[in-house]
């Protein structure tokens, strides 16, 4: 089955607002030769059970209504950084230190920003 890659998008900023993920930004790499993906999506959890409470709202959102599923998921074990991989897609949830250091959505001058307001 072929994945729309904004269809999971936004299936996966749903998952992060149903848990109230926040900072949630949209790195669009589409428009860069050799990226690795097409977009990463990158939001902060408050603690390290939020951020394991954000990852499987975003999995099952993805599952229920994109049809995707993650070919790997990393950083559990912490929950400081958990990646999660979808192909085009890779989902990085944070705590606020971690990604306040790795500062991802900054690091390539040419990607495209779309940040998303937080719901409260």
């Amino acid at each position: 089955m072929i994945i729309n890659t904004e269809t999971l998008i936004d299936q996966i900023v749903a998952g992060l607002q149903e848990k109230k993920g926040h900072d949630i930004v949209i790195t669009d790499f589409s428009n860069i030769e050799d990226s690795i993906c097409r977009a990463f999506v990158i939001a902060t959890g408050n603690s390290p059970s939020h951020v394991q409470a954000l990852t499987d709202s975003v999995e099952n959102f993805a599952r229920e209504h994109a049809h995707a599923r993650p070919s790997a998921v990393a950083g559990l074990h912490n929950a400081q950084w958990v990646a999660m991989d979808y192909g085009d897609v890779i989902v990085h949830i944070f705590l606020a230190d971690a990604r306040e250091f790795y500062d991802l959505e900054h690091l390539w001058a040419d990607a495209a920003l779309t940040e998303i307001a937080d719901i409260d």
